[in-house]
């Protein structure tokens, strides 16, 4: 730390705020909030980070500027705000809204209900933005089959209508609307219809499906039943679209409900606008992290600019853990019971949209993709470096006969099929799976050091403590303890385990990286076992051959070269067996097969 930095960080108060850090060339780097200035500026300078960025944003800190604010909550807003307008380098960006459709009710005497991408200031009254085109799409179709609403943009003024300037179109035909501009339709009576619409939008169902029932009851009475029966084809409708929505309690009412899901490299944050137990608006946003960002620290900034983009009012917020967003709303943790439910409908959200975005990704970003899997790999296993070269070994002695064992190889989380290698057991004597693998390890990684060969960064020995430490037995003959990453993977539990730890180390049941080693495993196993059956396959069919007298090893490698199987040489006449290994051997093998011929 520089001098000039030193007596900054210094002079800092200890009041609520928010930092800048410039380089040399004075271009802002990043932007933060602070409970206490001083404190966390501090740390930045009093402490080795883990993160390499973190590392290297403190190493171009040339300036330091500050401004203080009266509550954690203002340092919260000015902090949101600065980064969406200054987007520093080293912090993470928040998308802009601009292109979210919103549902308008305008301001005008027959008021008409339309989507739009633009908000206008005159008093108009806009509902939304919605993340989905599609979704106010449908909630507008819903709104046209429930109501007659007109879709002209006609000045209804009273002089226009009374002085009969417009006349009714199709939409009046065809019963889509009820010709207010003849002044068929009363403005008390088409006002009500958009009081009953901003219900609908906001999520209160129940008094129209109310107005509507005492309608339908009505028509009944007077004995209009079609009529009737057109009012009980809204309510179906209306009271399907509720039962679509309603996920909650309906009593659950003005709630936002945030939650965050994250890997190494990015944030995945949902957020629900719940009012009379409907969710009424539902968005999830990525975040791409640039430092060490923590889950509490992305959503805290998450809530806020998603509360200010969706001009959220809400006095109470659901949240997996505590977070601080300051005084005006209430945060609640739901440990049981709907709001609980709520909060993990919002994460099933998150971790789907984190889903799709994988398998996006996959296809479109390749790299990001192969980035991210061995990031997480790095930070499951605790690597010193990503294993984007792995090798994994698993031994075959089934019933105790042709010992043979498997090297697969993945690359970038992928097998290299070219890389694979089988080994024949030499120096062991029987079925002993623990010097087995330590004659196999030794054998490979002399191989590869003697011919110069890139070593991995991770192996995997298919089994426990015992096949890991026969392994760890050749590095350390090798030289390579300490030099090459090496875990062991028990069958029973998927147990981890590491060089002189007797603890094992348990990875999620649905982690990526628990899969890539699954698969590596599954892999090395495969490929082994298909080695042994070959050999005893092959030895089998020796055997058999062998026991015809006068016939040798030759002989009997070129009989399988030109026949391909034992079954084809039993087969063979005599004339084609001396056209491949001449009359005295063809003699002796075909009269060999003619004698068990009749013995069976």
């Amino acid at each position: 730390m520089s001098e000039s930095i030193k007596i900054q960080v210094q002079t800092l108060p200890s009041s609520p705020g928010v930092y800048q850090y410039y380089d040399k060339n004075d271009q802002l780097l990043y932007i933060g909030k602070a409970k206490n200035l001083k404190k966390r500026v501090s740390s930045y300078f009093n402490k080795n980070h883990e993160n390499g960025k973190t590392r290297v944003l403190v190493s171009k800190i040339r300036d330091i500027k500050h401004i203080v604010v009266a509550t954690e909550t203002d340092a919260l807003l000015l902090e949101n705000n600065l980064i969406k307008k200054h987007q520093p380098k080293y912090n993470v960006m928040l998308k802009d809204d601009k292109t979210y459709p919103w549902i308008c009710i305008k301001k005008e005497r027959f008021p008409r209900v339309f989507m739009t991408r633009k908000v206008i200031k005159d008093g108009s009254e806009y509902f939304g933005p919605y993340t989905s085109v599609r979704t106010a799409r449908a909630l507008l179709d819903l709104i046209k089959e429930l109501y007659q609403l007109r879709s002209c943009n006609f000045d209804l003024s009273e002089q226009n209508v009374s002085q009969g300037k417009y006349k009714v179109c199709l939409d009046y035909h065809i019963g889509t609307c009820k010709g207010a501009c003849e002044n068929y339709e009363s403005e008390e009576e088409y006002l009500a219809s958009i009081k009953s619409i901003k219900n609908i939008i906001k999520g209160n169902f129940k008094s129209s499906l109310e107005t509507f029932e005492k309608l339908m009851f009505s028509f009944a009475e007077k004995m209009e039943f079609e009529e009737a029966q057109k009012i009980k084809e809204k309510l179906d409708l209306l009271a399907n679209y509720q039962s679509r929505s309603t996920v909650v309690n309906p009593s659950i009412n003005n709630v936002d409900v945030f939650s965050i899901i994250s890997d190494e490299s990015y944030g995945y944050v949902n957020f629900f606008k719940i009012a009379n137990g409907s969710i009424i608006q539902s968005h999830t946003t990525e975040i791409k992290k640039k430092l060490e960002e923590t889950d509490r620290e992305l959503l805290e900034l998450s809530i806020v600019e998603i509360r200010q983009r969706f001009n959220s009012i809400s006095k109470e917020i659901y949240v997996p853990f505590k977070v601080n967003i300051g005084a005006g709303v209430k945060v609640t943790v739901p440990m049981l019971g709907d709001k609980k439910r709520i909060v993990e409908l919002s994460e099933r959200n998150a971790k789907y949209y984190r889903q799709d975005r994988f398998k996006q990704i996959k296809i479109v970003d390749p790299d990001r993709h192969v980035k991210r899997i061995m990031a997480q790999m790095q930070k499951d296993l605790r690597l010193s470096s990503e294993p984007r070269h792995i090798e994994c070994f698993d031994n075959s002695n089934i019933q105790g006969t042709n010992p043979v064992a498997a090297c697969v190889v993945f690359k970038d989380g992928k097998p290299s099929k070219k890389e694979y290698r089988n080994f024949n057991i030499k120096t062991v004597e029987g079925p002993d799976d623990f010097a087995s693998m330590e004659e196999v390890v030794f054998r490979r990684y002399k191989r590869l050091l003697e011919e110069d060969e890139p070593l991995p960064q991770l192996i995997v020995i298919d089994g426990g403590k015992g096949q890991l430490s026969s392994a760890l037995k050749s590095l350390d003959l090798l030289g390579l303890r300490g030099k090459i990453a090496i875990i062991g993977i028990a069958k029973r539990l998927e147990e981890i385990y590491y060089p002189g730890d007797p603890i094992p180390m348990y990875l999620d049941k649905t982690s990526e990286s628990l899969k890539i080693i699954q698969f590596l495993r599954n892999e090395a196993h495969r490929f082994g076992i298909t080695h042994h059956r070959n050999k005893r396959s092959k030895q089998a069919i020796q055997t058999e051959l062998e026991q015809i007298p006068g016939v040798g090893k030759q002989t009997i490698e070129t009989l399988l070269q030109y026949y391909k199987s034992v079954k084809r040489v039993k087969e063979a006449s005599i004339e084609s067996l001396t056209s491949v290994i001449g009359a005295s051997r063809a003699k002796k093998v075909f009269e060999f097969h003619q004698a068990l011929k009749k013995e069976q």
